[in-house]
């Protein structure tokens, strides 16, 4: 194999959940590797250094097909596996692998709680997307490279911080994905460290309400920063507070220990932290006893059910002393 391109289009998280494919493609085929991504997200990978050329979709795939098909790919690895990625490997007909997204057994489960899943991360589901090309998971986990420009200086957050500091994930796609406000104001109050919270500009407002109630232990840093900065600060953070987001995959990209909430989504989906050699890294919170949970394999601008006790019902005193633990 001389030339292959892998596919996944989005998102953050998904993405970042690639990268153990990309490195062992490129180390044990030592191909010219392509990926190719949307174009708001092609930013995840343009520091990987096992990646030789990023393609971008922008909406026009009439285009990106001729641009892919001037490469002359020697095979697909389609780690999306949508409409979109099946027309691209049909107008390209070249040899390819699917990624299976079971997606089937995730409405069981989410709409009869059905749990009939492998007891498998999905990364090593995407590993056995390339077995025939006899690829195997170094279980060296995740990569997330930040360019020098992103690198923030720690000069510039505040003195009180410079030392130290819990990572607190604010932000999330969907709501009921997201930690709600007064759930995270009770953590903050009860954190020992100073706290650096993260999300972009639409949860700039959120980090406003959070540090006026806590005062300056708390510096919001919302919507200050892009991704690869944002990535930057959960790189030197000491431990990181999350939901399941983008962002918890980064962190678990440099083995920080993780402190998970779960929403309406649930670690039985196979998308929780991946530290195959820190595995203890990661602790995960979730609400078990409630018979509407998982109501969704994505999320929702509201809960469903009004109450949003997946996430309000959280043990906030267990919560904090994890945190806190030395």
């Amino acid at each position: 194999m001389k030339k292959i391109l892998i596919i996944r289009f989005s998102s953050i998280g998904d993405i970042v959940l690639t990268t153990p494919i990309i490195r062992c493609v490129k180390a044990q085929l030592n191909c010219k590797l392509h990926y190719l991504t949307k174009k708001q997200f092609a930013s995840i990978l343009i520091n990987n250094p096992n990646i030789d050329k990023i393609h971008t979709y922008d909406g026009n795939i009439k285009s990106l097909i001729t641009e892919l098909k001037n490469e002359n790919f020697d095979y697909i690895i389609d780690l999306h596996h949508n409409i979109r990625s099946q027309i691209i490997k049909f107008r390209l007909f070249k040899p390819s692998s699917s990624f299976k997204k079971l997606n089937i057994l995730k409405w069981l489960l989410v709409q009869f709680k059905i749990n009939l899943l492998p007891d498998i991360h999905i990364v090593d589901r995407y590993f056995n997307t390339v077995k025939k090309l006899n690829i195997i998971n170094d279980q060296e986990g995740l990569d997330y490279f930040i360019a020098k420009a992103d690198e923030v200086d720690i000069n510039t957050i505040p003195k009180s911080h410079q030392n130290g500091y819990i990572a607190f994930v604010i932000g999330a796609k969907h709501f009921t994905k997201q930690i709600p406000l007064n759930l995270a104001i009770e953590i903050c109050k009860g954190i020992t460290k100073p706290i650096i919270l993260l999300g972009d500009k639409f949860d700039e407002e959120k980090g406003s309400i959070i540090q006026k109630e806590i005062g300056e232990k708390v510096y919001n840093a919302c919507g200050k920063y892009n991704l690869n900065q944002s990535a930057f600060l959960i790189k030197q953070a000491n431990k990181i507070v999350a939901a399941d987001t983008g962002l918890m995959h980064i962190a678990a990209a440099f083995n920080k220990q993780i402190i998970s909430l779960w929403g309406n989504t649930v670690p039985a989906f196979g998308m929780y932290p991946y530290m195959p050699k820190n595995i203890a890294n990661s602790i995960v919170f979730e609400n078990n006893n409630l018979k509407c949970r998982p109501c969704s394999k994505l999320g929702y601008n509201e809960c469903p059910k009004k109450h949003f006790n997946c996430m309000n019902q959280l043990n906030i005193i267990e919560i904090v002393n994890t945190i806190n633990k030395v």
